[in-house]
């Protein structure tokens, strides 16, 4: 006797099956591309906000042009004021019976071109309430001014990189 029936059976069977122990990975895989994926869309990106105070001194005029510019015009309900980023304010212009001084803005901005000739780049920072068409007079009045020479029209370049973003909150309730 070379075995019982049922061992006989059991070692057909077996024999049928042999060299079919590979593992299928193709649904693993699948699970994997999509957990992976998943993953990365609701993945959170941080960024570091480092926020550098200059606070006002004793409130005299105005500092002169720092050596390096970080040029920001802010615009206010009341006035456009012209500041250095790491210095602070530079020169205010408040409003006129006909509205914001572009006029004043646009003069002090050539000033500030004819010192700084290499720099291209501005912020513009707006209030909340500030409307959409004083954002745009205010952006052409930094980008470039118009003048005359020989008679002729002639359009020159302020600071046509602007960026915009929202405006500090006043440090001292102005009136």
């Amino acid at each position: 006797m070379s075995g019982s029936r049922i061992a006989r059976r059991q070692a057909r069977n077996h024999a049928r099956y042999r060299g079919r122990n590979d593992v299928n990975i193709v649904p693993m895989l699948d699970v994997m591309v999509i957990l992976i994926s998943f993953l990365i869309f609701t993945a959170v990106f941080s960024k570091m906000n480092i926020l550098e105070l200059n606070l006002p001194t004793d409130g005299g005029p105005p500092p002169e042009l720092p050596a390096v510019l970080e040029l920001e015009v802010i615009v206010r309900g009341g006035a456009i004021e012209v500041a250095d980023r790491n210095t602070g304010l530079l020169q205010r212009m408040p409003n006129t019976a006909e509205g914001a001084d572009y006029a004043g803005l646009s003069n002090y901005l050539r000033r500030v071109k004819i010192r700084f000739p290499e720099k291209k780049d501005a912020t513009v920072l707006l209030e909340a309430d500030i409307p959409y068409d004083a954002m745009v007079q205010t952006m052409d009045t930094m980008k470039s001014f118009d003048s005359e020479i020989d008679g002729q029209p002639v359009r020159g370049e302020l600071f046509p990189q602007i960026a915009v973003g929202d405006a500090p909150m006043p440090l001292v309730a102005q009136q």
